[in-house]
């Protein structure tokens, strides 16, 4: 009876440092988007022709309904997880790895709009860089966000424990929710300034 009391004791600990490390990584990332923008709002006001000059791509917009769509099926994924219903789960975890893949190729059809644009990551206006910089990160993230939902379904398809399964859900939920609120800060942020 005291290792088993002892084991969960070190699963609840262990657990905690997980969701805490999560999101001390999204407040690093927070950091970090703030002082990008911070640096644009800076370049920008040191003159006139320092703005965005240019019409951001309809991609975006296309993005921006991809990813929120992706939050509310992750979001029913994981409650079909609590509710141990894993056929829902594995259904809902591949439709948002699938269009978080659509975002990523939306994003990357958006730059090949700005190249056409004549809106390059190196010009003169760094502004227009900063577009680059923004979605290009944000872009990355996207990329290990994916892993993290592929990891959640590979849970599901080698059916771990319910427990196990239900954490997995919550930690990839929470971290998929802050990308899709973090792109949607980003895509506002540039419509404002463009």
């Amino acid at each position: 009876m005291g290792t088993i009391t002892m084991n969960l004791e070190e699963l609840q600990q262990s657990r905690k440092a997980k969701k805490f490390n999560l999101w001390l990584g999204i407040i690093g990332m927070f950091m970090m988007f703030a002082a990008l923008s911070s640096g644009f709002i800076v370049y920008t006001a040191s003159g006139v022709d320092k703005g965005i000059k240019t019409i951001l791509p309809q991609a975006f917009i296309y993005s921006t309904l991809t990813i929120v769509l992706s939050s509310i099926t992750l979001h029913l994924a994981y409650s079909a997880a609590k509710l141990g219903n894993i056929g829902r789960q594995k259904l809902l975890l591949l439709i948002t790895v699938a269009l978080g893949v659509v975002f990523f190729g939306l994003q990357v059809h958006a730059w090949k709009i700005l190249t056409q644009q004549g809106v390059y990551f190196i010009n003169n206006n760094a502004s227009q860089s900063f577009i680059y910089v923004f979605t290009g990160l944000h872009l990355l993230h996207i990329v290990v966000g994916v892993f993290v939902l592929l990891r959640a379904l590979t849970g599901v398809l080698k059916e771990i424990p319910q427990d196990d399964n239900v954490f997995r859900m919550d930690l990839a939920t929470v971290f998929w929710h802050f990308l899709d609120l973090l792109w949607i800060y980003i895509y506002v942020f540039l419509l404002l300034n463009q």
